[in-house]
């Protein structure tokens, strides 16, 4: 047998380190459905570069221990035919992965302030709590002008954690929040998700829709905003709510 730098490495070090390449692999990939949202076995193949039959075992896996489940995909529009391809979703477990910090204790100081001081300082906490993202919503828009405000958001809540994106949707767009830092909190007091509903509807100007939340076991929170391109209102005109 070969020494040195050439020589075979012992089988429980190779089983060690097989081991850990997993679990880096696993990790990606759930860090890839928190960024892009539910996705097939083929397109996280394709975005982490890996193999079908690597990407298929390492699904089994994430799967079986409760990060990821398997669902028909969504599709917009007239479904063609044979059955739908299966998208993976993070679930509670996986998502509780990712930073989620001092949920119990907000939880609890939340429910204390409700009974203390009423629903009112609730909803002003909200709104208080967003307030970051109007402010460099405000910015980027004052950057670009003519740029497309939904994206504006979108970058927005990115730098607040929220991993977001923008696609087109029937009539306009949609605004998918593919991680939410709160989802947990917000589980337990959904004034936090309508205090978000109500200022992308201040922002953008237009009467949006929530059609999904991560805090209520959806993979992704996902808003329709109608037609936002064709906005005319200024920012700057748009009313704060006290």
């Amino acid at each position: 047998m070969q020494k040195g730098t050439d020589a075979i490495m012992p089988r429980s070090a190779a089983a060690t380190e097989a081991a850990s390449d997993d679990a880096s692999t696993r990790q990606r990939v759930l860090q890839s459905i928190m960024e892009h949202g539910p996705s097939t076995a083929g397109l996280l193949a394709e975005r982490l570069e890996l193999t079908p039959a690597a990407i298929r075992r390492h699904l089994g896996a994430l799967v079986e221990r409760g990060d990821l489940q398997a669902q028909d995909q969504r599709i917009q529009g007239q479904r063609g035919r044979g059955r739908p391809a299966k998208e993976f979703v993070l679930t509670p477990v996986g998502r509780a992965s990712f930073h989620q910090a001092y949920d119990d204790l907000a939880i609890a100081a939340l429910a204390q302030l409700t009974h203390v001081m009423g629903a009112d300082a609730l909803d002003q906490l909200a709104r208080t709590r967003i307030a970051q993202v109007e402010t460099r919503y405000r910015e980027l828009r004052a950057t670009d002008p003519e740029g497309n405000p939904v994206d504006a958001l979108a970058e927005a809540l990115s730098d607040d954690g929220y991993v977001a994106s923008t696609r087109p949707a029937l009539a306009g767009e949609q605004l998918c929040q593919h991680h939410c830092p709160i989802s947990h909190v917000a589980q337990a007091f959904p004034q936090l998700c309508e205090a978000e509903t109500e200022l992308f509807s201040q922002l953008l100007g237009v009467h949006v829709q929530r059609l999904a939340t991560i805090a209520h076991g959806d993979g992704v929170c996902t808003t329709h905003v109608p037609n936002p391109t064709k906005v005319l209102i200024p920012t700057e005109n748009i009313r704060k709510k006290a």
